[in-house]
């Protein structure tokens, strides 16, 4: 009877062993989608876009290809969404021609070190896609205009890149445009400094 016991308590061991070996099982129970479609965590890109939550001055300067630049200022508020997983900017600026507003989303990939970024305003119903050529050097993100469909059309190929100064307080958004000769042209500026929380009553 010993012996049999000893098989029976043997033989139960290996059944909790063998179902601590298999979480999959478990797992997919609880969530069937991650099959198809399977989870990732946040990586450095996101503990880089973490810095740029907050609200934001924001000065807009454009360059046009004739002229002087023009200026317009502006407020920004940023926060990260979907578990710590994205940035969503949420801009407002006021111009000579009323308030415009626009709305920026940017993710990052571990697996493949780059950014993915959309874009949408009120100034035009187009959306704007924008994806890293190289994986992310862990100091600023560089994203090219990316066209669905097909390549990038010519005359509409540009270049965002994005840095923080040393402090931390302001952000440099510069796009230019990329010509068919591969010259670039500063397009449009933003700098975003970080607003002076009020000083608490006294």
């Amino acid at each position: 009877m010993f012996r049999c016991a000893l098989l029976t308590l043997s033989v139960a061991l290996a059944g909790v062993t063998a179902a601590a070996q298999q979480p999959g099982k478990s797992d997919d129970k609880k969530d069937p989608q991650a099959k198809f479609e399977p989870r990732s965590k946040p990586g450095a890109g996101q503990k880089f876009l973490e810095q740029f939550v907050g609200d934001w001055d924001v000065t807009k300067t454009f360059h046009p290809r004739t002229g002087e630049p023009t200026k317009t200022k502006g407020e920004c508020r940023q926060k990260m969404i979907h578990d710590g997983r994205f940035l969503q900017s949420e801009f407002t600026f006021a111009g000579d021609n009323g308030t415009t507003t626009g709305t920026g989303q940017i993710g990052f990939e571990p697996e493949t070190g780059k950014f993915t970024s959309v874009w949408t305003d009120s100034r035009q119903t187009r959306m704007s896609f924008r994806q890293s050529d190289e994986k992310f050097d862990g100091q600023k993100i560089v994203l090219i205009g990316k066209e669905l469909g097909g390549g990038a059309k010519d005359g509409r190929r540009s270049q965002t890149t994005t840095t923080f100064d040393a402090d931390r307080k302001t952000i440099v958004h510069r796009q230019h445009a990329i010509d068919a000769d591969g010259k670039e042209r500063l397009v449009m500026e933003l700098v975003l400094t970080r607003k002076v929380p009020p000083a608490p009553a006294k």
